[in-house]
C-alpha cells in the first residue's frame, strides 16, 4: 500500500510539473508583442483547464476505448464533438477576458490572443504531443508484454519438452533391463561358465543407461562402443545361430547425439528378429560424413512379421525422442522386403546441433 501511494504521488507530481510547464509556455507564447501581463496571465490560466480537459479526455477515454479498439468511426465522431466543444469554450474565454479585463477594447488585445486559430492550434499541439507520447508508451508496454508472454510460452514449452524427454528415458530403463536380465536368467539356469562374463558386460551397459542417459548429449563413439558390447551379449545368447555384420568407421569424439539413440534399434532387431534358414542375421552400418549421420539396421523376419512399430516401446518412443531432440532435422523410415525388416535413420546438421554440448560434455 505504501509503495502504491508512492507511485501515485510521483505520477501526480509529474502531471503537475508538466501542466505548470504548459502554463509557462502559454504565457510565453501569448506575450508576443504585448506588455499586458495581467491579461496574459488570466488568459493563459483560463485556457489551461481546456487543454487539460481535452488532453485527458483524449488520452484516457477516446484513444483507449475507440482508437486502440479499432473503432475508428466513433473515434473520429467523438473527436469532432470534442473539437467543437473546445472551440466553443475558447470563444467564450476570449470574449470573457475581453469584456472583464479589457472593457471590450479589442485594440488592446494581444495579437496572439485575439487569433482564434492560433489559440486552437496551441491547445491541440499540447493534446497531440501528449497523445503521441501515450500511444508510444502503450506500444512499448504492449511489446514488453508480448515479449514476456513469449518468454513464458518458451519456458513452458521447454519444461514440457524436458518432462517428456524424462518420461521417454524412464521408459527405456525397464525395457532394456528386462531383456538383458532374461538373458542372464537363461544362462544361469544352464549354469553356463559364460555367466560371469555376461554379468560384466551387462554392468557396463547398465552403467551407460543409468548414468549416461541422464545427460542431454553423449559421445557417438560411446554409443557405438556400447552397441558392440550389446552385440557381444547377444552372440553369447544366440551362440552359432547369429550372424552379425557391424560396420562403423572411426568416429570423432567431438560428435555427440542424444543418449540411447541407436541402442533401442539394435535391441529391437534382436528381440523381434527371427531365425530364417537357421540363422538370425543382423546388419548394422553407422557412417558420419560432415554434419550428417547415417544409421541403418536390418534383421531377418518370418513371413507376416512386419508390424514391428507397435511392439514394446518400439519406434514410437524413438520417433518422439528424435522429434524433441532434432525437430525436423532427421529422417526415419522402415521397410520390409524378402524376409528382411530394415530401419534407416539420417540426422542432418549433426555437428551444428551439438556445438553447445561439446563445450559442456565431461570426459568419460
Amino acid at each position: 500500500m505504501l509503495t502504491l501511494k508512492k507511485v501515485h504521488f510521483k505520477e501526480i507530481l509529474l502531471h503537475l510539473a508538466f501542466w505548470v510547464g504548459v502554463w509557462f509556455f502559454f504565457v510565453y507564447f501569448f506575450s508576443y508583442n504585448t506588455e499586458d501581463r495581467v491579461y496574459i496571465l488570466w488568459f493563459s490560466s483560463a485556457l489551461l483547464p481546456v487543454a487539460m480537459f481535452v488532453t485527458y479526455l483524449m488520452v484516457y477515454r477516446l484513444i483507449p476505448r475507440f482508437l486502440l479498439e479499432k473503432r475508428y468511426l466513433r473515434f473520429a465522431l467523438y473527436s469532432f464533438y470534442t473539437l467543437v466543444f473546445s472551440a466553443y469554450v475558447v470563444v467564450l474565454i476570449i470574449y470573457t477576458c475581453l469584456f472583464f479585463i479589457l472593457d471590450s477594447e479589442v485594440s488592446s488585445m494581444p495579437p496572439m490572443a485575439k487569433n482564434f486559430v492560433s489559440v486552437m492550434i496551441l491547445i491541440y499541439l499540447v493534446v497531440g504531443i501528449v497523445s503521441l507520447i501515450s500511444l508510444l508508451n502503450h506500444n512499448f508496454k504492449t511489446i514488453s508484454r508480448n515479449k514476456e508472454l513469449q518468454n513464458k510460452i518458451l519456458t513452458t514449452q521447454l519444461q514440457l519438452k524436458e518432462q517428456e524427454l524424462s518420461y521417454l528415458k524412464m521408459q527405456i530403463h525397464p525395457h532394456f533391463l528386462f531383456n538383458t536380465l532374461n538373458t542372464i536368467y537363461g544362462f544361469a539356469i544352464k549354469q553356463s561358465r559364460q555367466t560371469p562374463d555376461i554379468i560384466l558386460k551387462l554392468s557396463n551397459l547398465l552403467d551407460y543407461i543409468l548414468y549416461q542417459v541422464t545427460k542431454p548429449r553423449v559421445r557417438l563413439s560411446d554409443e557405438v562402443e556400447h552397441i558392440r558390447e550389446y552385440i557381444e551379449l547377444e552372440r553369447i545368447r544366440f551362440e552359432e545361430t547369429l550372424r552379425v555384420s557391424f560396420k562403423a568407421g572411426i568416429i570423432d569424439k567431438g560428435i555427440q547425439v542424444a543418449p540411447m539413440l541407436l541402442i533401442p534399434f539394435v535391441e529391437n532387431a534382436f528381440k523381434h528378429g527371427n531365425l530364417v534358414e537357421g540363422f538370425l542375421r543382423v546388419d548394422i552400418a553407422i557412417a558420419v560424413a560432415g554434419k550428417r549421420l547415417d544409421f541403418s539396421i536390418s534383421n531377418t523376419v518370418l513371413e507376416g512379421e512386419v508390424n514391428h512399430e507397435k511392439r514394446g516401446i518400439g519406434l514410437e518412443n524413438i520417433r518422439k525422442r528424435l522429434e524433441l531432440h532434432y525437430g525436423e532435422n532427421y529422417s526415419l523410415r522402415t521397410e520390409t522386403r524378402e524376409n528382411r525388416y530394415a530401419v534407416y535413420l539420417t540426422i542432418f546438421n549433426l555437428n551444428s546441433q551439438n556445438e553447445e554440448s561439446n563445450d559442456t560434455m565431461p570426459d568419460s
